[in-house]
């Protein structure tokens, strides 16, 4: 009867061990599975971000996500990039772009307001609620700016080229000072709209912004 007894302990203690162990290697499985995840970039923006005029692996998010893949950081850049849009639009849209579940953004949206001489005071505001939204979510930001046609005059233009730093300090966010560094100057790098970059312009944008984009991934969660 003791030996029987003893037997049936000795089976209970060995069900638990490998239950435990079944639930150690699950948790295993799910916690390398997760870390197996790509980071989910959105970059909301207009048509420079969408890729007008080029194919969908030519444009700035498809280009980039290749070169941080090939640094070997799993990355997965959602390309939320409307041509024509505005801060406005933005805004109105990113309820729905957030949808993605992004754990970071590069938020490139200014030029069509510049464009359009949009009250400079609106795209503050409109960008402003933008980056309220993404810090009630915590996620790391990377604003990209842009600066005001100068043929809007001076006063203008100083007011709108002041936005986008005064709001990188004021939400704490990186600031990329402007998108198309090194692009917007240069005509073999462009369409023949004079705007928007080719190909090969979007290579070069995309290496001009890689290190800002690479501090913005060490400020994810760890």
């Amino acid at each position: 009867m003791e030996n029987d007894t003893g037997f049936r302990f000795f089976n209970t203690i060995l069900s638990c061990l490998r239950l435990l162990l079944l639930i150690g290697i699950t948790s295993t499985l799910l916690g390398q599975a997760a870390a197996a995840e790509p980071i989910r970039i959105l970059a909301l923006g207009d048509s420079l971000t969408a890729g007008y005029g080029l194919a969908a692996n030519e444009s700035f998010p498809a280009q980039l996500e290749r070169e941080l893949n090939a640094r070997g950081i799993a990355v997965q850049v959602i390309n939320a990039g409307v041509s024509g849009d505005t801060t406005a639009g933005g805004l109105a849209r990113l309820d729905w772009a957030l949808s993605d579940r992004p754990d970071a953004v590069i938020l490139a949206l200014g030029a069509n307001d510049g464009l359009r001489a949009i009250d400079p005071a609106l795209t503050r505001a409109n960008l402003a609620a933008i980056l309220d939204k993404l810090s009630t979510r915590n996620l790391p930001v990377l604003l990209a700016g842009i600066y005001a046609p100068p043929n809007l005059g001076k006063e203008y233009e100083t007011e709108f080229n002041r936005i986008f730093p005064d709001l990188a300090a004021e939400y704490d966010t990186l600031l990329y000072p402007f998108f198309l560094a090194g692009v917007a100057t240069d005509p073999a790098l462009n369409q023949e709209d004079g705007i928007h970059p080719t190909a090969l312009g979007v290579t070069r944008l995309v290496q001009q912004i890689l290190p800002y984009v690479m501090r913005l991934l060490q400020r994810l969660p760890s």
